[in-house]
């Protein structure tokens, strides 16, 4: 098969989107070859705004081909320019390009004009634009006498720079004598047009040598303004200057000068407008002066700042908004504030545009007879007027052409001659500029011929795009066909793609696509061919790559790299530190895998990248070398990284995009990777969904994007302590709307009536649509029929429902997606079934066994599938027990059902009730419901053991009996026989006393235990029998009565008064006795407490009498009236030490007082008058024993 070209251009897939570029590229350089006659095409001229050095030679550009070759002439400013009689005017030989020579003699000035060049020939004339020719100039300063400033600290200040008016415009800076740039801050700064602003000066801003300078780049000189002096006098020094010449009253105070609000230095007013034009850069700027220093914030008002375009320089008093538009216009806001007001200004700002192409027009190339159009169309604002001339006149005034029609902005053609060959300029104007461009008609009859050089050989990687080229000629346009093979063997469209200007692209080239290329090109005059040479490389890929190292400074480094490649491709290693060569040191040492850097130095920290290129591809990979100290350091603060920042989209294709980043601060971790994230602002905006995560270690990522989806993205850094916050998010990009790549999933099919299918799907989201318009086209036909498929096309929904059909029918079922672009790829069948009606038949032979007396087993013949009418879910067993009709008419008859999934004919019937009679019929179920029950079949079940007694009553107790009532189980579960009573006593210890069983006959529901114990608990234990077994139990406890005469004898004497006094008597001897015996203990120590003072007096912790320097004596907390040492009051809670000077009293009341193993007195002494918390580990000591019977009295 053969695979034609067509003049309409085929659509790149999303895999090609990244040649898109270079195809174009290849499209535009199909020009007509340069041996045929063609008009005149302009190839090169000197830029519409000709700046030129006077002190050099006068260059005018201009350059043109076409057949025969063209000859040139020019205008100066409207009239022809003979250079002929200028002397030093010559041109170039087969060139339009003016030499103009004023190094030998002559000036630039004299030169000055616009000037155009007209390229002629037999077939046309193109002319330039319009060039005008200036020479630069940078003037000297007008010399003026510059005053001293004198301003006291604080005042605000403008140093005026005042340039001379160069061509182009001087870049302004100011410096000092010896060349440094002075320093600028908030408070200091330079504004655009030059001045040196002071928001408040300072006495550190004093100097002699503020020096503004003017660099004219196109000349390369710099003038420099005179030097300004200036002198900031301070409180102290200007109180020194009135104390030597006014009176004292005149003093200033401590401040260097009033604070104050801010107010504008520039601009001024609250209003101002600007002008700017799109495209170019948009600075507004405020400064304010003001004490403290203000802050300028900027707003818009009535919108935002424009993501990645808007840049704050000079500390946020500049403004600027790039490739600013017509959107950019409006009021914008600058607001100074320091801590005593804010102050603002309102710049109104208008965007105008030099026009600008919408559709430029291209060269046309028709044979005799041919139709064709020439469209010029332009934008800007105010809108351009667009203007036509043939050969450089006015089309108003040239030879009337036949074939040409003139609408506005376009020029037709019809039926041309080779008389309608001509170069026609469009000329697109408005206030702030102007377009230019030069489109030729050129009416040729030509066989095809193939440009492409015969016998070339692609070499291609694997898995890549192929482009094999074809450059043709020929009028008219010719048919292009691609064989493969010396045989001929046909190209299919759906491998390969075959672009207008004649290339062939294999999307993805595989080993098998090796061979040999016929390329035949055709018209009606004839057919030309040429054959190209395919082969397939294998990539290149690593088979080791550096990695992340972290070594101490000294020591030696190795970072691997080895590669694998085609065998007929040589590659090359190359290394680089931080994207540039390696350092030119011997301590770098490279060999075939390795790159060794030894005694690490900490400069050599950063990135290395092992690059290996072939000359057919390349890949690289990165590491970072971490360079620590070899002794310790203070650990640093390890924490998440700083966000990513300067997010920047580029390679923006119809399905990918490159998003590129510069990582913030990791923060002494790492990062390990990047996290993408996007938001579809179209969509689902505000919501931030997961993209791509990369490593550590790129900044940059290739991003596969969906069609029709306004995307913005952000990025966050992860290290081995956690993620980061978001970056800011990038600019926004729209790509193009497709057709939808994939179908509604979920797709089913059920019936919700006997007589209808109701298909449903789970829609695609806006995401998945691709494009505007979605729509579902739903399909259907019966899986058993030959019937043909029947389609509706439906709206964004997620149902639609087909009436009429027979009753559970299978269905086969398709949902395919389409929107306005076109069709999503074909989708699977799904099987699905019209709706379902109740089962017709019930089951038959139900049967029944008997299991025991609480389960049975039912079984069932299954009723036949057609019966069914849907799908089987099983069959449900209605059971229930019988009553007799005297009881079911005083309670509803309690039914259970059982269902037993799927084709089962059997199952188990659980919790049935003992010695009963069940009645059941079993029902066939599917989706729609339950078919008609069987006939009823009953059974019954054999007795079982009983229920626990209803209840157990302990009534009547007495001395010696007590008399039990009780109610026969609720569930008796068969014919009751006997009922077991058992009962032991249970002592005052909850000991249990023997066992004793008892008999009683079914019939009672009383009985009486007599010769019991008196005062005595009793646990009983009830249950009932049948003729299977013993029931449940219940339980209960019983006390006989207490003889009334013995127990008024007996008293519980814990409770007497008597007993109680006596009990604390004795608990304050025997507290008194262990006191004493402490006390006397201590009598004998060998170390007197006295001597303990005096070697371990502590001047801080024990306080000193005022008059004598001993220890202060114990006071009472409550009269305060000193204790003499030998008191032995009781109730002043002390005790005298007999026979020794010291007496425990005086220390009793300090903190800690302890005592050591052999009686001798530890501690700190007080002799302060209330007790004192004790403080530190001493609180968990034993008290002393004076402190514990002070608290115990």
């Amino acid at each position: 098969m053969q695979l034609k070209t067509m003049p309409k251009k085929k659509p790149l897939s999303a895999g090609r989107a990244p040649l898109f570029l270079f195809l174009c590229q290849m499209i535009s350089a199909l020009d007509v070859p340069l041996d045929l006659v063609q008009p005149p095409t302009i190839t090169q001229q000197s830029p519409k705004d000709y700046i030129i050095d006077p002190r050099e030679n006068i260059v005018i550009q201009c350059e043109a081909k076409g057949k025969p070759p063209p000859s040139f002439s020019w205008t100066r400013n409207g009239t022809h320019f003979d250079i002929d009689k200028d002397p030093l005017v010559t041109m170039k030989p087969g060139s339009g390009t003016l030499v103009i020579n004023i190094m030998s003699e002559g000036k630039a000035e004299t030169y000055e004009g616009v000037y155009q060049c007209t390229a002629r020939n037999e077939r046309g004339a193109a002319v330039s634009n319009n060039i005008v020719v200036r020479p630069s100039r940078s003037p000297l300063w007008t010399k003026e006498r510059l005053e001293p400033i004198i301003l006291r600290s604080g005042q605000s200040l403008v140093l005026p720079c005042r340039p001379p008016i160069g061509l182009p415009p001087a870049i302004i800076f100011w410096m000092d004598n010896s060349f440094q740039r002075l320093p600028q801050s908030e408070r200091v700064s330079q504004g655009l047009n030059g001045d040196l602003y002071f928001s408040n000066v300072l006495p550190e801003d004093t100097r002699e040598d503020y020096i503004c300078y003017a660099r004219f780049n196109h000349t390369q000189t710099i003038q420099q303004k005179q030097p300004i002096s200036l002198k900031v006098i301070s409180v102290d020094e200007l109180n020194d200057t009135i104390a030597a010449n006014l009176s004292d009253t005149e003093f200033y105070g401590a401040k260097s000068s009033k604070e104050r609000p801010p107010t504008f230095l520039t601009p001024e007013g609250n209003e101002s407008h600007k002008e700017e034009l799109r495209g170019n850069v948009l600075s507004l700027e405020c400064i304010a002066e003001g004490l403290p220093t203000p802050v300028i914030y900027w707003i818009k008002e009535d919108g935002t700042l424009p993501v990645n375009r808007t840049f704050y320089r000079n500390f946020k008093k500049t403004l600027q908004i790039i490739h600013v538009s017509e959107a950019d216009s409006g009021n914008y806001q600058c607001i100074a504030k320091n801590a005593l007001g804010a102050v603002h200004h309102t710049i109104s700002v208008t965007v105008k545009a030099a026009p600008y192409w919408i559709v430029a027009p291209h060269n046309l190339v028709l044979s005799p007879g041919e139709n064709g159009t020439l469209i010029c169309r332009a934008n800007g604002n105010p809108k351009p007027r667009i203007s036509w001339l043939t050969n450089g006149v006015p089309v108003e005034i040239a030879l009337d052409d036949p074939s040409r029609k003139i609408d506005g902005d376009t020029i037709m053609f019809s039926n041309v001659q080779e008389s309608s060959s001509a170069v026609y300029q469009c000329n697109a104007s408005n206030k702030y500029g102007y377009l230019l461009a030069n489109a030729f008609v050129n009416v040729l009859a030509e066989p095809p011929r193939i440009l492409t050089s015969a016998n070339t050989l692609y070499q291609v990687i694997a898995n890549r795009p192929a482009l094999l080229d074809c450059a043709f000629f020929g009028s008219p346009m010719p048919t292009i066909e691609w064989f493969k093979g010396t045989k001929g063997s046909a190209l299919h469209e759906d491998i390969y793609v075959l672009h207008d200007n004649g290339t062939l692209e294999i999307p993805v080239a595989q080993k098998d696509s090796t061979g040999t290329y016929t390329c035949v090109a055709r018209n009606k005059l004839g057919m030309a061919k040429n054959e190209v040479h395919l082969e397939i490389k294998d990539p290149t890929r690593f088979i080791k790559q550096p990695e992340y190292a972290v070594v101490q400074r000294g020591s030696k480094v190795s970072f691997e790299c080895k590669v694998k490649h085609d065998h007929t491709l040589i590659p090359t290693i190359l290394w680089l530190k931080d994207n540039g060569e390696l350092p030119n040191d011997e301590r770098f040492s490279v060999d075939k895998d390795h790159l060794v850097v030894s005694d690490v130095k900490d400069e050599d920290g950063g990135t290395y990248t092992c690059a290996a290129n072939t000359t057919l591809d390349s890949v690289s990979a990165s590491a970072v070398l971490r360079v620590v100290a070899p002794t310790p350091t203070p650990a640093p603060i390890y924490d998440v990284p700083n966000p990513p920042f300067d997010l920047e989209l580029t390679n923006q294709l119809d399905k990918s995009v490159q998003l590129t980043w510069t990582p913030g601060d990791d923060n002494n971790s790492p990062i390990t990777k990047f996290i993408i994230e996007y938001e579809d602002a179209m969509h689902e905006a505000g919501l931030w969904r997961h993209q791509a995560e990369v490593s550590g270690t790129q900044t940059t990522a290739q991003l596969k994007l969906s069609p029709y989806v306004n995307y913005s993205f952000r990025v966050m850094a992860e290290n081995s302590i956690g993620r980061s916050v978001p970056s800011e998010a990038s600019e926004q990009y729209l790509t193009k709307a497709a057709e939808p790549d994939q179908n509604p999933t979920a797709v089913e099919g059920l019936g919700t009536e006997p007589d209808n299918l109701v298909i449903t799907w789970k829609p695609l989201n806006g995401f998945q649509s691709n494009g505007p318009g979605l729509q579902y086209k739903v399909s259907w036909r019966q899986k058993d029929g030959d019937d043909e498929w029947t389609s509706v096309v439906v709206a964004n929904v997620s149902k639609y429902i087909v009436s009429g059909t027979p009753t559970f029918v299978p269905y086969l079922i398709k949902v395919q997606a389409l929107n306005d672009v076109g069709f999503a790829p074909e989708p699977a069948a799904v099987m699905g079934h019209s709706g379902e009606d109740l089962p017709m038949v019930a089951p038959g032979n139900v049967r029944v066994s008997v299991v025991n007396s609480t389960l049975a087993e039912a079984h069932w013949d299954p009723v036949p599938p057609k019966s069914v009418r849907g799908h089987l879910q099983g069959y449900r067993i209605y059971y229930w027990k019988a009553q007799s009709s005297s009881k079911r008419n005083r309670r509803h008859i309690e039914k259970k059902i059982l269902t037993f999934q799927g084709s089962k004919t059997h199952g188990m019937l659980p919790g049935l009730q003992p010695y009963s009679h069940y009645v059941l019929n079993v029902r066939v179920v599917n989706g729609k419901g339950e078919g008609p029950a069987s006939a009823d079949r009953g059974f019954h079940t054999p007795e079982g053991v009983p229920s626990a007694p209803s209840s157990l009553k302990i009534v009547n107790p007495t001395l010696d009996s007590l008399t039990l009532e009780w109610d026969p189980p609720s569930h008796p579960n068969g014919i009751l026989t006997e009922y077991i009573l058992k009962y032991q006593p249970i002592n005052s210890t909850h000991e249990l006393g023997p066992l004793v069983d008892l008999k009683i006959p079914a019939n009672k529901t009383r009985w009486t235990l007599k010769n019991l114990n008196f005062s005595t608990r009793y646990k009983f234990y009830f249950y009932a029998q049948t003729s299977v077994g013993s029931g449940s139990q219940i339980t209960e406890e019983a006390i006989t009565t207490v003889d009334e005469a013995m127990a008024s004898r007996q008293v519980d004497i814990a409770t007497q008064g008597w007993f109680i006094g006596l009990m604390c008597a004795v608990a304050l001897l025997i507290l008194i006795l262990l006191i004493v015996c402490f006390i006397r203990r201590n009598k004998g120590g060998k170390y007197p407490v006295k001597e303990k003072e005096d070697a371990h007096a502590d001047p801080e912790i024990q306080p000193m009498k005022e008059d004598d320097g001993t220890f202060g004596e114990y006071s009472d907390a409550e009269d305060h009236k000193p204790l003499k040492k030998g008191s032995r009051t009781p109730s002043d809670r002390t005790v005298k030490k007999e026979d020794s000077d010291d007496s425990l009293v005086d220390y009793g009341e300090g903190v800690n007082g302890q005592f050591n193993e052999d009686g001798s007195f530890i501690g700190q002494y007080s002799g302060k008058k209330e007790k004192e918390p004790a403080e530190g580990n001493e609180s968990s000591e034993a008290p002393s024993p004076v402190n514990a019977m002070n608290s115990f009295v």
